[in-house]
């Protein structure tokens, strides 16, 4: 654990998550947890959501909502009170974290895929990249909750990226996040790098306790720290 020396490595895929990572985080998720939530009458505090940032959002839900005999019931409406506040709140606001298009255009340029990997479903991702302007192939894949057996910190959604963009080795691999669930499931697929990055969610205390290769200020540090110029 903890930073190493930068030393000049390819990789063959970067996979990044997306809000606070390569998404400007305003403030948008946990509000719409918060509000679809409190449509239910369940109140949750600011330190029980922020403890499951980057998990799948349906899984998150369960987690949040009272043990009781229709839980898996009252998680799907909840989830489709979070996806409403959650497209009303993005459609206010959508904007990349600084530098993160320059540095995946850089990255795709030096011959290293790019995927994007998220806990938001598909239809909610498509809004957000089109907002962005990433749609139409701006990076090589897009691998969303939905479309995975498990979330974070399982190691799903990278090895679906891995397999969509034909890297099969972990040790060829980069991944790179602002959770704590990011970095675990980083970990649990074994990639060579394993960054934090502290534009997002989770701050250096809570990202150090984790297992990483490296912690960076965000995004735009990246090519630097693989050599690419």
């Amino acid at each position: 654990m903890g930073d190493k020396s930068q030393e000049s490595r390819t990789v063959d895929l970067l996979v990044c998550d997306m809000a606070g990572t390569t998404v400007l985080d305003e403030g948008q998720v946990p509000a719409a947890f918060t509000a679809a939530l409190a449509d239910y009458g369940v109140a949750v505090s600011a330190e029980a959501i922020n403890r499951l940032r980057g998990a799948s959002k349906r899984e998150a839900i369960s987690e949040l909502l009272p043990v009781t005999a229709d839980r898996a019931e009252r998680t799907e409406h909840v989830y489709e009170a979070f996806r409403a506040h959650l497209e009303r709140g993005f459609g206010q606001s959508v904007r990349p974290v600084p530098g993160a298009a320059e540095t995946i255009r850089k990255l795709r340029e030096h011959g290293v895929k790019v995927a994007l990997n998220t806990g938001f479903d598909r239809d909610t991702t498509n809004l957000l990249l089109r907002a962005l302007g990433w749609d139409g192939g701006f990076v090589d894949v897009v691998v969303c909750g939905d479309e995975v057996a498990e979330g974070r910190p399982a190691p799903d959604l990278i090895r679906a990226c891995m397999s969509a963009t034909g890297v099969a080795d972990a040790s060829r691999v980069a991944a790179v996040g602002d959770t704590v669930l990011d970095l675990r499931a980083g970990h649990n697929a074994g990639v060579a790098f394993n960054i934090g990055v502290l534009s997002g969610a989770h701050g250096r205390e809570q990202l150090e306790r984790e297992p990483h290769t490296h912690l960076l200020s965000g995004v735009t540090d990246i090519p630097g720290l693989l050599g690419l110029r």
